[in-house]
């Protein structure tokens, strides 16, 4: 392991000044290690937005890509667009393809994988949504982590984890594997256990992987990324809203926290405000479109969320 938990814990109170510095020393490694041949991956998020200053104060020229996906907000697309030196890659297919061949993500990435390959029959995953381990013996993790989910498999609606593969992986992919560039990515240890466990293993510059890439926020908070907006008075897309502090002294935005894809549902079941409901006051011909015209009520209706 490159890191331990103790590492990250440590590094997540650096102060803010010694953050900065650090991401940019791995900016500088990853730069001068590809001999220049980077990118950053830039979807016109907050977060995304922190890196992609970051790294032009280093390096002014250097190229952000794009994946025109049609699932972001409209006023992150427009922001994302609104960049000079942005490369627009597009998926090969259309959400509502995707949706319709392969399902929806929920209630997470590995959930919907370990869904996708119990109903195709496979032990491995049958197993872990049962909550043992492969030679048959209890797992308290994956019965707490899987198990509770095991009701999704009869509810006749499609799941899977492909779609955040076919509409954002495979065109950055096929951008690398075409320019001979290496990614700069704006991921964070906090985001999920996927992404703290893969830090942990292989550090924010991953250089001898199968696929290369940089994280260099991967040891920020979301604290962290609005104080950045905020002191430095980045320019960032307008329905994250304006930053201010609530009433414990904490940085949040007064319009949308996080953005991602509009129409995903991975951990709606966890929102305090839901984002469906939500989205209906925002935006309510996006919200027409992914409830009723794609479907998604059916497992919202499954899962008791509202929308």
């Amino acid at each position: 392991m490159k890191h331990t938990q103790a590492d990250l814990k440590a590094m997540q109170v650096w102060p803010f000044e010694r953050k900065i510095q650090v991401a940019q020393t791995r900016i500088l490694e990853w730069y001068r290690h590809w001999d220049g041949q980077v990118f950053v991956s830039f979807s016109g998020g907050k977060d995304s937005t922190v890196l992609l200053d970051l790294a032009r104060r280093c390096f002014p020229d250097i190229e952000g890509v794009y994946v025109d996906t049609g699932l972001e907000f409209p006023e992150v697309r427009r922001f994302a667009l609104s960049n000079d030196n942005v490369s627009v890659l597009r998926p090969a297919m259309r959400f509502d393809e995707v949706v319709r061949e392969h399902g929806w993500c929920y209630p997470s990435k590995d959930v919907a994988r370990t869904l996708r390959y119990a109903r195709q029959g496979s032990k491995w995953a049958l197993d872990r949504m049962a909550g043992i381990n492969p030679d048959g013996t209890p797992s308290d993790f994956r019965r707490d982590h899987y198990a509770k989910w095991a009701h999704l498999l009869d509810s006749g609606v499609k799941i899977s984890d492909a779609c955040c593969e076919i509409m954002k992986e495979r065109p950055l992919n096929a951008y690398v594997k075409a320019s001979g560039k290496h990614p700069i990515i704006g991921t964070m240890a906090t985001e999920s256990r996927r992404r703290k466990e893969s830090w942990l293993r292989v550090g924010c510059n991953a250089f001898d992987t199968k696929r290369p890439s940089s994280k260099p926020l991967s040891f920020w908070t979301e604290q962290d990324i609005l104080r950045y907006l905020r002191e430095f008075g980045v320019p960032y897309a307008s329905v994250y809203g304006d930053i201010v502090e609530d009433e414990k002294g904490k940085l949040c935005t007064t319009g949308e926290q996080r953005t991602g894809c509009v129409f995903c549902p991975v951990g709606c079941h966890l929102d305090k405000i839901n984002r469906f409901e939500r989205l209906a006051k925002t935006h309510p011909k996006l919200h027409d479109y992914v409830i009723n015209q794609l479907g998604l009520w059916e497992l919202l209706d499954f899962v008791g969320a509202d929308y």
